[in-house]
């Protein structure tokens, strides 16, 4: 299916990871700073939590000629004052496997909020990417961090690794009946070639679990120029009793004309009849 690329993150495998001790490593290391969020109030912290992120100068690139660069390492910190350790430790998000390569560190901050899967839970979701290898490819890296009041501190809630070229994707759902779930789109590795989608959606303790994992009607390089997510939201719906046939069919936030189903997938013309 040849597929919009588009942005967004396994790199953890679901789950909490916060800290284990006192400092990880110094607040915040020299850099511009290129995002700042006050935490406390939107969280109710019980300390003066901030996100911060700084971008270090540009460094050469690796694939290109000597006098080339790309954007530099950019460091991600939540802290609850000027001398206080970055917790928990957001080194990691880009590291797979568990062994850093050259794609472990983020060059490039692609978005951070704070979303709210539930109107009393507020999550801070940062998306960080790579550098680019030879063939264009970039890794990403989605994670969304909660407040644990008790503990006083932040920790992961949902975090999940894609890569690019091969329509990918991680979306966090902003709207509708699928409202604060991640669904993820990821590559089959078998013929029929198609994607594994999943759903995961956020439990009473915070944290988010896979509720849904199935194979997608979408075939790679069907000819659908809907995003995979798109394609699929009918099937995944059906799936999880949200939507069944008869009803209005679930539409992508983007022109979609004389939609239709074909074999379990939504295909829309971009332009009107």
């Amino acid at each position: 299916m040849l597929k919009q690329s588009v942005i967004l993150l396994l790199l953890f495998a679901g789950g909490t990871h916060g800290w284990a001790g006192p400092a990880l490593r110094p607040a915040m290391a020299a850099g511009r700073t290129i995002a700042a969020i006050d935490l406390a109030k939107p969280f109710g912290t019980r300390a003066p939590w901030r996100f911060v992120a700084t971008q270090g100068a540009a460094v050469p690139d690796p694939l290109g000629d000597p006098d080339d660069a790309i954007p530099g390492v950019i460091r991600l910190c939540f802290s609850a004052g000027p001398a206080t350790a970055c917790q928990p430790n957001m080194d990691s998000a880009l590291v797979y496997g568990g062994k850093p390569d050259d794609f472990a560190q983020p060059h490039y901050l692609e978005m951070v909020r704070i979303v709210r899967p539930r109107p009393d839970l507020p999550l801070l979701l940062v998306r960080v990417a790579s550098r680019h290898g030879g063939n264009g490819d970039q890794r990403v890296a989605v994670v969304a961090y909660r407040y644990d009041r008790a503990a006083d501190a932040f920790a992961s809630a949902f975090a999940r690794q894609v890569l690019r070229n091969n329509n990918q994707e991680v979306r966090y759902i902003e709207h509708g009946p699928l409202q604060g779930a991640f669904v993820t789109a990821m590559p089959t590795q078998d013929a029929p070639f198609g994607f594994w989608m999943t759903v995961d959606r956020i439990g009473g303790d915070g944290r988010y679990r896979e509720v849904l994992r199935y194979r997608s009607a979408t075939r790679y390089g069907d000819g659908n120029p809907l995003a995979v997510i798109d394609s699929e939201m009918p099937g995944l719906q059906r799936r999880l009793g949200l939507w069944r046939p008869g009803r209005r069919l679930p539409l992508p936030d983007r022109p979609c004309h004389a939609p239709s189903l074909v074999k379990g997938e939504l295909w829309c013309s971009p332009h009107r009849p």
